[in-house]
């Protein structure tokens, strides 16, 4: 046969689209032409292949003229990945191998020189579209434990060009691949280590139950930081679709391959992060820090420190839990789903406020720090806290019924359990109609909170996430009804919208 299709895959975002590689063998004279909008990478991979070939002992037919196609032919193809398919279908094409054995099959794969297979980034998006599509993979024996995290899907890894075309001749089968052992779960910083801030701890549970941004602010040393970084210990294990989407966006982002199931992430950029850093971009499009914080915890240190810009792009995702990227050729759409946890100080040197009068800052200084956050990225956030310092002690550690991670943890799965029963999602993911439907309050506590929103000048948005929070709270106490405590709770969280200046 002089003409043989083999499926592959592109890579498109976190996407992997199918592309098929036609390979022509035609009498007249020798050359090699590659189409189908092929990056340099791309262009110089029939090199490889030549090289690959000869020094497998195989023949490359260099007496034809090829002609290589990779459709469709307006999606752009870069890097390594297509070698294999195009080797395999040169060898297909020229008669070395049965097409047969190929038909029902997708092929992944760099080539060395040596006809060694060099694994590839992203191979999970691939993984996960050849389950969909109900074929074969054909991949290098570096990426299988991370393709084998996909269940239902038959693999066929190979280390070098010519074991692999002996099994698809039939000659000798290539060994199956020992199942992929369960992870260990991850080790966190426990809820137990930070002394005091029981009020903060409160919120952090709150925050974790529900799915709520929370936002934290005072003095330094306060332990902003220490107790966001232990918001991934009290939240519950990743479910298997949500630790395929949180690999195969991880699969896209790093080079080292996953061989076990990811945690919930947790990512903390730094303040002089570009835009481009945190929501992705670029001219190849790549998820940004908030893709790479999906179904886990975006920590934001020193939050008036970001450019106002920056901070402003994150308003779509905290609503939509997607960003949106358009190109000229194509429109990618990232999943970000994250839970928002900032940190910032009540003023530009951080100790308004605070017993020691430390503070020298002007109103117009604090009114200037603090007017970097914009109305509507606070309405976003559910959760403000004002921290305080708490008295030093070194013995604070053994203080009795102190709260620990585990015992958080328990509450906050017990308060999922309830939600997803209820409305099949969390309660800081709510629409409008399951609000009215599951946040029902009796007559005298609807006027009461109309009244309180009107005092404090809350927005429509703000006052729906008083209701999510207060849903979250009812959800912990485990009544079906919220009462007038749980409203007055959720709105002691709303302080930063009341604060002067």
């Amino acid at each position: 046969m002089s003409l043989a299709t083999i499926h592959s895959r592109a890579r498109l975002g976190i996407d992997a689209p199918a592309v098929q590689v036609e390979v022509h063998l035609a009498n007249g004279m020798p050359s090699l032409t590659l189409v189908g909008l092929p990056e340099t990478a791309v262009r110089e991979s029939k090199d490889r292949v030549r090289s690959a070939l000869l020094n497998a002992q195989l023949e490359f037919p260099g007496s034809k003229r090829i002609t290589i196609s990779l459709a469709p032919a307006d999606l752009p193809k870069d890097g390594g990945r297509f070698d294999l398919a195009i080797a395999l279908g040169l060898l297909a094409a020229s008669g070395q191998i049965p097409a047969q054995a190929l038909t029902d099959c997708e092929c992944i794969g760099e080539l060395a020189l040596s006809g060694e297979l060099r694994p590839i980034q992203g191979v999970l998006p691939v993984a996960l579209a050849c389950r969909d599509a109900g074929r074969k993979l054909i991949l290098p024996a570096a990426n299988a434990a991370e393709a084998a995290l996909v269940s239902g899907i038959e693999l066929i890894a190979a280390d070098h060009l010519l074991p692999l075309c002996a099994h698809l001749r039939g000659e000798q089968r290539l060994p199956d691949l020992p199942p992929t052992a369960p992870s260990e779960p991850a080790r966190h910083a426990d809820l137990a280590d930070v002394q005091g801030q029981e009020q903060a701890k409160r919120a952090l549970i709150i925050a974790a139950s529900g799915g709520h941004n929370l936002l934290l602010f005072g003095p330094p040393g306060t332990g902003k930081t220490l107790l966001a970084s232990r918001l991934p210990g009290i939240l519950p294990p990743l479910a298997e679709q949500e630790a395929l989407e949180v690999a195969a966006i991880q699969s896209v982002c790093d080079r080292t391959p996953l061989c076990a199931w990811p945690a919930r992430p947790f990512r903390s950029p730094h303040h002089g992060a570009s835009a481009a850093a945190l929501v992705g971009g670029g001219s190849q499009p790549r998820p940004g820090e908030i893709s790479q914080a999906h179904h886990g915890v975006l920590f934001l240190d020193e939050l008036p420190e970001f450019d106002r810009k920056v901070l402003e792009m994150l308003r779509e995702p905290l609503e939509s839990g997607a960003i949106h990227i358009a190109r000229a050729r194509e429109q990618l759409r990232f999943p970000a789903r994250f839970q928002l946890v900032a940190a910032m100080n009540p003023c530009p040197c951080g100790y308004q406020g605070d017993p020691s009068s430390r503070c020298r800052c002007t109103p117009e200084q604090v009114q200037r720090y603090r007017s970097k956050l914009s109305g509507p990225l606070l309405d976003r956030i559910d959760l403000h806290l004002a921290m305080r310092n708490e008295p030093f002690s070194l013995q604070g550690n053994n203080e009795p019924g102190r709260p620990d991670s585990a015992t958080a943890a328990a509450q906050v799965a017990a308060a999922r359990a309830r939600q997803l029963n209820r409305q099949q999602g969390l309660n800081a993911h709510m629409g409008l109609e399951s609000l009215r439907t599951h946040c029902k309050l009796s007559d005298a506590d609807a006027q009461w909170l109309e009244q309180a929103v009107t005092r404090l000048g809350l927005s429509h948005r703000a006052s729906h996430r008083v209701l999510k929070v207060a849903r979250t709270l009812a959800d912990l106490d485990a009544v079906a009804q919220i009462s007038r405590s749980h409203l007055a709770e959720a709105l002691q969280y709303r302080q930063l919208d009341r604060q002067p200046g």
